[in-house]
């Protein structure tokens, strides 16, 4: 009885892991955290670095940090996974031709390297992190993923450190996914990236100017890729991608194929703010950047960007090493049960 009940434990732990290795599964996750996030200059009327309007965020796997960038990119600021200020860097837009300096995508690429997007160009410059320095994105590599638009463009980007791979996410009128197997930077100009994949609403009728939803989403504000989820290594949802929506207050994900597998309600997770940034970690915790309140509800006294942590509190990311180990053990508990049959007939 003893085997036979650890070989019913084994295979329930290996149906476990094998129905959680195509999704992370959103429905296991809560909020386990909220911090205040530095202000630095408040607003910036005279090019000062500002911690305020929080758009994008980026988790830095070899440093054990984040990074966030703020009001109209005047710079990127390096913070603990609580919120606590570790350094930052200006940023220069001079000879970038950006005249709101709309910094709203952000993704890391390894060994202090970001890319750092500018909605209405929809660019994206690639620049290495020196704290108390300053970025010259008029001088830095870069990449176009369009022409130069209204404030609809480029608002999020994530790098998949296991392929190469890039994906954006254009905001609105159309919304736009789309994923690029590589990127070519360049201190010269070239013709846009060309994406592998792409998804786009469609005109709600025939010559109209307004669209529908993509993935059920009235807007697309940032994405994160689940490739760096150590317990997602060798399963199909390391393949899938959180999208986050500002205006319909979502977290979604989605495979590459644009199928939902599941969603995060985020209507009553800091309601007065504006989440705009995702990122997540190695151990799949997912971080959440807001904007300050701007809703005139005064909710707090000194109003600041919010970091929000998401965490699986109901499950276990999926380690593949613990798929194969009950594997392994249900082929030895199958061995000894056979063997222990033998030597009954004996």
């Amino acid at each position: 009885m003893k085997i036979q009940h650890l070989v019913l434990a084994l295979a329930a732990a290996g149906c476990v892991s094998a129905q959680a290795a195509d999704a992370i599964n959103l429905a296991n996750y809560q909020v386990t955290g909220t911090y205040s996030l530095p202000i630095f200059n408040g607003a910036n009327t005279s090019g000062l670095l500002s911690g305020l309007e929080g758009s994008a965020i980026a988790y830095a796997r070899d440093r054990g940090t984040l990074f966030f960038v703020g009001d109209e990119g005047s710079g990127i600021i390096e913070i603990s996974l609580t919120g606590q200020t570790i350094g930052s860097m200006a940023f220069n837009w001079a000879g970038t031709g950006a005249t709101k300096n709309d910094a709203e995508g952000l993704t890391y690429l390894g060994n202090g390297q970001f890319v750092v997007t500018e909605e209405r160009l929809q660019n994206g410059y690639k620049f290495s992190y020196s704290a108390g320095g300053t970025a010259a994105l008029g001088g830095a590599p870069f990449v176009s993923f369009g022409p130069t638009i209204g404030n609809i463009g480029i608002e999020g980007i994530s790098y998949d450190a296991r392929n190469g791979n890039f994906v954006t996410v254009k905001q609105y009128d159309p919304s736009v996914l789309s994923i690029y197997n590589a990127l070519t930077f360049s201190t010269t100009a070239g013709a846009d990236a060309t994406p592998t994949t792409s998804f786009a609403a469609v005109p709600t009728a025939p010559g109209s100017s307004t669209y529908t939803s993509l993935f059920g989403l009235n807007s697309l504000s940032d994405v994160a890729v689940l490739g760096a989820v150590d317990g997602l290594n060798g399963t199909a949802a390391a393949e899938n991608l959180l999208i986050l929506s500002l205006d319909s207050r979502q977290l979604i994900e989605i495979t590459r194929a644009g199928v939902i597998k599941s969603s995060f309600d985020l209507s009553n997770v800091l309601p007065h703010n504006g989440i705009e940034g995702v990122t997540i970690d190695e151990n799949g915790t997912i971080y959440l950047v807001a904007e300050q309140v701007q809703d005139g509800s005064n909710v707090l006294a000194n109003p600041a960007s919010q970091l929000i942590v998401l965490s699986n509190v109901t499950a276990s990311v999926p380690e593949p090493e613990g798929v194969a180990l009950v594997l392994a053990g249900l082929g030895l508990m199958g061995a000894v049960s056979r063997r222990q049959k033998r030597a009954i007939q004996a």
